[in-house]
């Protein structure tokens, strides 16, 4: 399953970062405040498979987040977004990069 969403949440950051410096910043405050979030929900040490499982199911509170932040940026509520700041938590995973 973590090679399937991995797949998602790099195509999130690789959209991320395609976007023109003119019109990125609230996209990546969005991503800011998720990252934070994932942060308060797991911890500072975590697996990627405790990522996955919190992946599932994410987008209530994701969306919830984004518009939040940026309130007149509906693109920036895109679940891609949220993906980009999954792939971005994953590198602090304790077992990640995974040995293959």
């Amino acid at each position: 399953m973590l090679d399937y969403v991995r797949l998602h949440w790099q195509e999130g950051e690789r959209r991320l970062g395609e976007l023109p410096r003119a019109t990125r910043r609230p996209f990546e405050l969005v991503v800011e405040a998720q990252v934070a979030e994932l942060r308060r929900r797991l911890g500072s040490t975590f697996t990627a498979q405790e990522l996955v499982e919190l992946y599932e199911g994410s987008g209530s509170w994701t969306m919830a987040l984004a518009v939040n932040v940026a309130p007149d940026q509906p693109a920036a509520w895109e679940h891609w977004v949220a993906d980009a700041a999954f792939n971005r938590y994953l590198r602090g995973a304790a077992d990640w990069p995974s040995p293959r």
